[in-house]
């Protein structure tokens, strides 16, 4: 289709919002609009400025026959600090307080707006690393990994506490709880991991870290490596975590049922992100 220099960028800016991660040859444009790839060039110019005057992510340029342009996603530094003040705003609410010192996060991991700022919070973190996977257990894991995966432009393969005859045959390993001390069972389908895949482990709470243990043990079955780790809520004061490398957005710091009172911070995010990589 023979479009305008306007019309360009604005479908070009859609496709590579679309396509986070991936690498698309300028031919693929040129054939697409019947431009010449000199104009496809300028035009991503003025993409690239943009996406990161806006803080939006950037755009890498590779090389070469099989080269091309690939969007990256970021969060500027701003913008992240922005995000985990208005996270620990929301889990910091009393009314979260459920019976037994737990809190109520249904409503946050089931917001596509929080998910959207979050997902895109993790793919930053990780941008430096080789993922081809994300990683989390069953159940309110699922939709926080789905969220990262859209960033990352990768799959989910999902944990469970038992087989299930539509996956096929399984691998089960034992694990044990590091809260409650307690033997558990996690299992994932085979045909989920290749031989050497990097896989980004993400869950929505840690305690000790005895799941995400159990998790990293388990891609350890399938000759797995892990890429990361992501947690959006980490509970402070624990005598022996059982994770020691890992990424946080929240870091809970103490339950009071009786005070009706949540007290929290900003977890590890921004000292990670400020070591391993430069957000613009």
């Amino acid at each position: 289709m023979k479009l305008r220099r306007s019309g360009r960028l604005v479908d070009m800016t859609h496709y590579l919002l679309q396509h986070p991660q991936g690498l698309v040859p300028l031919s693929f444009f040129a054939d697409r609009y019947g431009s010449a790839k000199s104009s496809i060039s300028e035009d991503l110019g003025i993409i690239k400025q943009t996406f990161e005057q806006q803080g939006i992510g950037t755009l890498v340029t590779v090389p070469g026959a099989a080269g091309g342009v690939r969007y990256i996603p970021y969060v500027s530094h701003e913008e992240a600090e922005t995000y985990l003040e208005e996270l620990c705003e929301m889990i910091a609410k009393p009314e979260r307080l459920l019976p037994g010192g737990y809190l109520y996060m249904t409503d946050i991991l089931g917001n596509p707006k929080v998910l959207n700022k979050v997902g895109k919070m993790f793919a930053t973190a990780f941008s430096h690393k080789k993922v081809d996977i994300v990683m989390t257990m069953a159940t309110k894991g699922i939709p926080l990994a789905h969220a990262v995966a859209s960033f990352l432009n990768v799959p989910v393969v999902i944990v469970r506490r038992d087989s299930r005859v539509t996956e096929g045959s399984t691998v089960s390993i034992n694990y044990v709880s590091g809260s409650s001390k307690r033997i558990q069972t996690m299992v994932l389908a085979k045909r989920s991991l290749e031989t050497g895949s990097n896989v980004l482990i993400i869950d929505d709470f840690m305690k000790a870290g005895g799941t995400v243990s159990g998790m990293v043990n388990l891609l350890a079955e399938f000759q797995a490596n892990v890429a990361g780790i992501g947690i959006l809520v980490e509970s402070e004061n624990i005598e022996e975590r059982l994770v020691d490398d890992y990424v946080s957005l929240v870091k809970l710091e103490k339950v009071s049922e009786r005070d009706r009172q949540i007290e929290v911070q900003q977890g590890n995010y921004l000292e990670h992100v400020k070591e391993n990589i430069t957000l613009k």
